[in-house]
């Protein structure tokens, strides 16, 4: 999911370069710039779109329109911007403060657009054009935040900020203006910021070939299978669809596993050929790091070291210390200190559940990475009396959205939703509801895009292709994804327990941008620290199995009859089971980040020692598990390389604690009723960035953060 969203000349460089951000092709023939004259000329994003809440126009946007609209989107803000820095008035919050919320609009029109489907639906096109416009875009950014004259009244203004006459949402916007300045580097020398604007350039190029080198190796390195007699176990609808991955790569008579980003990978769930479970998991494990076009172990490193030199340059030992210093967390120290707390009762309880699951493998060998999904299930058949499968047909997507989702929504918030197939979308797949307020009311549209492809990038994200702010007389236009393997036509789509959750997941994300109710672009929805941004997503989960809500969606695709009770309890009984592995996979991810970003420059690794570094980092933190695995390897870790969580993939945890406790405030207080929702939309969804964000909890909560609810739910206590 995004995090901090700033305003859009900053987002896209420091968050989104880091979240699927890219870059562009131009060409330097003469009938280039024909085209690009010509492409203006009734190229959407020129003006406002007239769809409902601004949605932009997918269906009259081709590839062609970005390039030039990037280019013209930039030249009119630096203008836009050189105004604002050389006018002979005094400064004031009006003239530049508002002035910059107000400007780049055609920017933010096309690079919202364009960075959502660099990640939802690209091509080679859009790939090429990201190539492109990645460093154009730190270079554009650079201009804005090391402009002299513009940051000399911007520091006349946070000066002064104590007798202006603005409110508390407008003082904290002067303040943090002033920070991104300083962070970005206003208060070095020139040589300095020479060096600052290359760093940034170079990083913006890296992190654009590492995310295309993750899509193409996910994608060509799917696992072939000969025979239909090696995929035994493999539910039905799987077998099917594997058939029609291999026809789409005209591999007629064989058998395709595409595979997701993580480092596990669903088929060795009931896969029952132990060989090709582990082909299937040492391929997962290989990616992007074993030679080829597609290796990013020097693009890592490289990455790695330009950040650190990065930091040192503006005063921090480490990246780490930098992203720390506007998380919530605050230090390394904090965050070191948290999980290093949570890594051995972790590894303990993942140990206890190795021993549970050898003693089922017996005599058929050690235990592997392999085998630990596939007899996890047998295990939790023998100790609960069912498994996974059995859930799904009580999990068909529609139901789980409209009746789950939806419902839950409306339960506790009063919202409605009403589909407008009538509306562009930029694929077939995606459907678009408007969402109603309790007062009938509009709040804008969402988006749903849950089916897999090989345009897409791995992984559950959220984004904003439009906002709501009061300054620009914006609504919400917001999008879930997930990565759902799509069924042959006309078979049912039925999801697993991890993908009905993840589905609530990220609409909680969705929720915390409809209920957004600022005035500034800079503070609107998911705009927060990345280490509360998970925090309401989170909590959006607990509606997944609140037994009202599940009731109601969890019926059989066929009949139509509700779960069994029995199967309902069995559900719930099962909510820590497999937690050690959980958590230590998770755990394992977020010091590798930690390890990777608390590194000086010297100490960055070359690519030849990028595997035993990555060894050498989990064995000092005590999670070196072999058949525990870390939820991604380095080489493919798009999350710190590419999606602006790096030094922050800890959030999840971080937020988590919050997540544990407010859950417990539901529950003392009623659970899913209205005036529960209300409250927590009033006192801490609704303010997006617009105030600290542990204030805006304590004013939920009306208590610190309470760590024991997490323990609990974790089995770490």
């Amino acid at each position: 999911m995004q995090g901090r969203c700033m305003r859009p000349w900053l987002a896209f460089v420091v968050v989104g370069v880091s979240a699927a951000l890219g870059a562009g092709c131009a060409s330097d023939d003469a009938g280039s710039t024909d085209a690009a004259e010509d492409s203006m000329g009734d190229n959407p994003f020129l003006t406002e779109s007239t769809l409902p809440y601004q949605m932009p126009p997918f269906d009259r946007i081709d590839d062609a329109h970005y390039q030039p609209a990037f280019e013209q989107g930039m030249a009119e803000q630096l203008a836009e911007v050189e105004a604002i820095a050389t006018q002979s008035d005094p400064p004031t919050f009006e003239n530049i403060i508002v002035a910059m919320e107000r400007s780049g609009r055609l920017l933010d029109r096309v690079a919202t657009v364009f960075f959502g489907l660099s990640s939802a639906h690209t091509n080679d096109t859009m790939d090429a054009v990201r190539s492109e416009v990645a460093p154009k875009l730190a270079a554009h950014t650079d201009a804005i935040l090391l402009n002299g004259d513009l940051f000399a009244r911007m520091q006349t203004l946070y000066e002064e900020r104590d007798t202006l006459d603005v409110d508390v949402e407008s003082r904290r916007l002067i303040e943090e203006y002033y920070t991104d300045f300083v962070r970005a580097g206003a208060l070095l020398d020139d040589a300095q910021k020479e060096r600052i604007e290359a760093i940034n350039a170079e990083l913006a190029a890296l992190q654009t070939t590492f995310s295309q080198n993750v899509l193409d190796e996910v994608n060509g390195s799917a696992v072939v299978v000969d025979t239909q007699e090696e995929l035994a176990g493999l539910p039905d609808d799987q077998v099917a669809a594997s058939v029609e991955a291999a026809a789409a790569r005209d591999l007629e008579g064989k058998f395709v596993i595409p595979l997701l980003n993580t480092s596990g990978q669903p088929s060795l769930v009931s896969l029952e050929n132990r060989a090709l479970r582990e082909r299937i998991t040492k391929t997962s494990l290989g990616r992007n790091l074993s030679g080829g076009e597609y290796d990013n172990r020097e693009v890592i490193t490289t990455i790695a070291r330009l950040r650190a030199e990065r930091a040192a340059m503006l005063g921090y030992p480490n990246h780490a210390a930098y992203i720390l210093e506007r998380q919530t967390a605050q230090t390394v120290d904090a965050v070191n200190e948290r999980l290093a707390s949570l890594a051995p009762p972790a590894v303990a309880n993942a140990e206890r559940e190795a021993a549970d699951l050898q003693a089922m493998l017996g005599d058929a060998g050690e235990l592997a990475a392999w085998d630990w999904s596939f007899y996890t299930e047998k295990v939790r058949a023998d100790r609960y009396a069912f498994d996974g499968e059995q859930l799904r047909p009580y999990f068909e997507m529609n139901n789980v959205i409209e009746r789950g989702v939806f419902f839950a929504a409306n339960q506790l918030y009063g919202l409605t939703f009403e589909e407008r197939p009538n509306l562009p979308t930029y694929h077939p797949d995606v459907l678009v509801w408007e969402v109603f307020d309790a007062d009938g009311s509009s709040l804008g549209l969402f988006l749903a895009d849950y089916y897999a492809r090989p345009s897409k990038r791995g992984g559950a994200w959220m984004n904003a292709y439009v906002s709501q702010s009061h300054l620009l007389g914006t609504s919400p236009v917001v999008a879930n994804h997930l990565n759902v393997p799509k069924p042959p036509v006309g078979d049912a789509t039925l999801l697993t327990f991890d993908e009905v959750e993840t589905a609530f997941h990220e609409f909680g994300h969705a929720l915390h941008g409809f209920f957004s109710n600022v005035e500034y672009p800079y503070f609107s929805g998911t705009s927060v620290p990345r280490d509360f941004v998970e925090y309401p997503s989170q909590v959006n989960e607990m509606w997944a199995t609140w037994p009202e809500v599940l009731q109601n969606y969890a019926v059989h695709y066929e009949t139509g009859e509700p779960m069994p009770a029995d199967l309902l309890e069995k559900v719930l009984a099962t909510q820590t089971f497999n937690q050690g592995f959980a958590t230590t996979e998770y755990l394992a991810a977020s010091l590798l980040d930690q390890s990777w970003h608390q590194l000086t420059i010297d100490e960055v690794p070359d690519a030849a020692g990028v595997e035993a570094f990555e060894a050498a980092a989990l064995e000092a933190a005590g999670v070196a598990l072999d058949a525990v695995p870390p939820r991604y390897r380095s080489t493919y870790f798009s999350h710190i390389w590419n999606s602006g969580y790096s030094a922050g993939y800890y959030s999840y945890i971080w937020s988590e604690v919050l997540d544990a406790d407010s859950v417990e405030w539901f529950k003392e207080n009623g659970g899913l009723q209205r005036e529960n929702g209300d409250h927590f939309r009033d006192t801490l969804l609704s303010k997006g960035g617009s105030v600290e964000a542990l204030d805006l909890y304590r004013a939920f909560r009306g208590a610190e953060p309470d760590v024991r609810p997490l323990l609990i739910r974790r089995g770490l206590n």
